[in-house]
């Protein structure tokens, strides 16, 4: 049986979207041993694929940090068993396992980050505005490099069995992830919670918030004890068990980040929120319309592929231009 070593760290939302490719690999060619080779947290994701799937976690904050590191992560994972190496990161870590295995004549392919279209897109003037290539797809385009072409047919997780609480037939559940790591993908809290107090307002309807961090889980607990009706959807079963509730939703309403990609593995519609980032850099959760994204146009949007750049105007008038009104709109026809 040939093997094949699948490499992604960085984010969660990004190893998200590894996800349909690697089981669509592991569908099309169950004679081919896949090992993913990730981060711890992203382990729940892959327990659902097919058995040719195995996880391997790599802890870049310990014994596999700096460059002897991952001389040891090279050594534990038994690289040399590999036949081909896919490497879906290109980062400076994972160039240098790419390295070491092209020395003992491994097969090895890299993702194409589209760096100039997404520069195109994002510049101050003269944007290019192109719908660039999808992570998905330029994941499988890498695979294909190594000879295995794949067709996207994954459907959804199924973590049904991971479900803590079941919804009565009579129940709407709304999911709202309104935490993001950079400011030009957060909407206002407080043109927030005025969306949170309009959904409160229908009958038989429950929210839950998602978050993780400290600040998060804070702002979470506040909004809970003031509407009866909002929950937090953190979990005692972790990832799994918030990938369980996901999929009992109903929606999801979630800033462009990690959540509507968890949402988007389970089949649960997604209306996202894009501020100084736009889908047309190919971020968008599987399988999602863009028909559902929350936008508005400006000349200066989007101004970074990943939000990661400060507001050029300074008041971020992306996401504080749009209307709670816009949100409820596009949330409506799955209410």
């Amino acid at each position: 049986m040939k093997k094949i070593l699948v490499i992604r760290f960085s984010a969660l939302g990004d190893i998200a979207m590894t996800v349909p490719v690697v089981n669509d690999l592991a569908t099309q060619y169950p004679d081919l041993e896949i090992t993913m080779l990730s981060r711890e947290m992203a382990r729940p994701l892959f327990e659902r694929l097919p058995k040719n799937v195995h996880f391997v976690a790599a802890d870049l904050k310990g014994r596999h940090k700096g460059l002897r590191g991952l001389n040891h992560l090279l050594r534990d994972i038994h690289f040399r068993e590999f036949d081909y190496i896919a490497d879906l990161h290109d980062v400076l870590r994972t160039q240098w396992l790419r390295f070491i295995c092209r020395l003992f004549e491994k097969k090895v392919a890299k993702i194409d980050k589209g760096r100039k279209g997404k520069k195109a897109l994002t510049r101050q003037k003269n944007k290019v505005f192109v719908q660039q290539a999808t992570s998905f797809e330029r994941y499988a385009k890498a695979l294909e490099q190594l000879g295995f072409p794949t067709k996207p047919t994954f459907t959804k997780l199924d973590y049904s069995s991971f479900c803590e609480t079941q919804k009565a037939n009579n129940e709407t559940w709304i999911g709202i992830a309104p935490f993001a790591k950079h400011e030009a993908k957060v909407y206002p809290m407080a043109k927030m919670e005025e969306v949170i107090k309009a959904l409160c307002e229908r009958k038989n309807t429950t929210l839950f918030l998602f978050g993780g961090g400290t600040e998060e889980k804070k702002r979470i607990a506040e909004l809970c004890a003031k509407y009866p009706n909002v929950q937090s959807a953190q979990s005692q079963q972790g990832l799994a068990g918030e990938l369980a509730l996901m999929d009992q939703l109903d929606v999801m309403l979630s800033m462009d980040s990690a959540n509507m990609h968890l949402a988007s593995l389970v089949g649960t519609r997604v209306v996202s929120v894009w501020g100084g980032t736009h889908p047309f850099a190919g971020f968008l959760g599987w399988n999602q319309k863009m028909g559902d994204c929350v936008q508005i146009e400006l000349p200066c949007r989007p101004c970074s592929a990943y939000g990661n750049k400060p507001c050029l105007r300074g008041d971020y008038a992306c996401m504080t231009s749009i209307a709670p009104e816009q949100i409820m709109e596009k949330l409506s026809p799955y209410l």
